[in-house]
């Protein structure tokens, strides 16, 4: 059941902005009646997500340094989508930029807010089959190794918490549901 907004905004100020996300500060009153502020990051792309798969059930993870985390971190392809285009072929261009695959059947598996206590970053995730081998082009800011390995390894390694990424570790769990009920 859909409830209304408890919250009351009062002021907000932009605090920080540039071509990929903004920082409001709110100035609110909380569904308790206390005054407060709440921070939002708003995202200005769609966070994409592609699981490739083959005939026999091999998927491709991309390893590279994450500054946030000052981690390294291995993820599934993705990246960004433009709001103003279909999500799709935000999928396409981050699987063919990172792995040099193309597919020529995509299926939406998922569909998350990714950190929806801060922000509104919605993420969408897809599973690429029909794969076709060409030459990757990541974008100058990544420095990637890219890996082929049974899926079911990629599923071992989110069970062994060797994957944290959130659309990472959601889409190969939705994938592994997905492959146990025969639907990919």
């Amino acid at each position: 059941m859909e409830q209304s907004n408890p919250w009351q905004i009062l002021d907000e100020t932009q605090i920080y902005d540039n071509k990929w996300i903004g920082l409001t500060e709110y100035q609110v009153i909380n569904p308790s009646g206390g005054k407060g502020i709440y921070g939002k990051v708003h995202f200005k792309n769609f966070a994409i997500g592609v699981i490739p798969l083959d005939e026999q059930y091999n998927t491709w993870l991309v390893g590279q340094y994450r500054f946030p985390l000052d981690a390294y971190s291995w993820e599934i392809p993705e990246g960004g989508g433009h709001l103003h285009e279909a999500p799709i072929l935000g999928a396409q261009r981050e699987l063919l930029e990172e792995t040099g695959f193309t597919a020529s059947r995509w299926t939406e598996v998922l569909r998350m807010h990714l950190s929806n206590s801060v922000s509104d970053e919605l993420s969408i995730i897809y599973v690429a089959t029909g794969l076709t081998a060409g030459q990757a082009q990541p974008e100058e800011t990544e420095q990637l190794v890219v890996r082929q390995l049974p899926f079911a390894e990629a599923f071992q390694m989110v069970m062994r918490g060797e994957i944290t990424d959130s659309m990472s570790v959601a889409g190969i769990l939705k994938t592994h549901l997905l492959i146990q009920e025969g639907t990919i």
